[in-house]
């Protein structure tokens, strides 16, 4: 276990991870780094984000559904497909190195960002009702088994799919991905804990933190609408490119 001003640290890295994702995605930027640093070998920093994690995007979830933000038809669809690819994307993740995948999310990332820049929800033509819940399920179901499997970047590849894809709002589409991401983070905790992969004393205090940063990030992103909400995601991509960029170069 960290000694108590890492465990401070830790605190305050989840409650910074669950406003920005709460926002925009990417909070396991801030918090898987900062597991690891404390030592914890890649599966157990993993589980132990996952067990903080589910915490603040449940936090989210619910504040946007509060709000009236939440397309509760499309949630019946994407919360089990979430389920369903989370669950097999973590039992993959312990047999494959997800290393494997890191030049493929980067060119994955830029594509994102740069489709977020330019397209703006309200132009082209929005997809017909049934097309646009075809599109959400399988970004729910793909999506959510490579948040079991990898993870960095997981709300951000949700809002910028639910935007380009199905044409909605950029605060409708980070409302209705803190359910997929909900729902992934929900299955990975599960089966991290009953392998025995989730260091509990220190997932809890950060879930508190996680929790609360939840609350403020959907308060902020609901007040803040799309301008903030599509500034965000495209700072935290680009933060994400090059995270990733560094650790592919360095052979991390």
């Amino acid at each position: 276990m960290p000694d108590t001003l890492a465990l401070v640290l830790l605190v305050v890295a989840a409650f910074g991870a669950g406003t920005v994702d709460a926002i925009a995605g990417g909070g396991g930027l801030i918090t898987v780094p900062a597991l690891l640093a404390t030592g914890l070998d890649t599966h157990l920093a993993l589980g132990t984000n996952k067990g903080q994690s589910v915490w603040g995007s449940g936090a989210a979830a619910i504040t946007f559904w509060r709000a009236g933000r939440l397309d509760l038809r499309k949630a019946r669809v994407t919360f089990p497909l979430a389920l369903a690819g989370a669950t097999a994307g973590v039992f993959a993740v312990l047999a494959v190195p997800p290393g494997t995948l890191k030049p493929v999310v980067i060119v994955l990332l830029i594509a994102a960002t740069a489709l977020l820049i330019v397209k703006k929800p309200e132009a082209g033509t929005p997809p017909t009702p049934r097309a646009r819940m075809l599109i959400s399920a399988a970004l729910a179901l793909v999506i959510g088994a490579y948040d079991g499997f990898f993870g960095p970047g997981t709300g951000t590849f949700l809002i910028v799919g639910f935007v380009a894809l199905c044409g909605d709002a950029p605060t409708a589409a980070t409302a209705d991905a803190k359910v997929v991401n909900f729902a992934s983070n929900l299955a990975s905790i599960t089966i991290f804990a009953l392998r025995g992969q989730v260091v509990w004393g220190l997932a809890l205090p950060m879930a508190a933190a996680q929790l609360c940063g939840g609350v403020l990030g959907a308060r902020l992103a609901v007040r803040g609408g799309a301008r903030l909400v599509r500034g965000m995601v495209v700072l935290v991509s680009i933060g994400l490119v090059i995270k990733l960029a560094r650790e592919l170069y360095l052979g991390l």
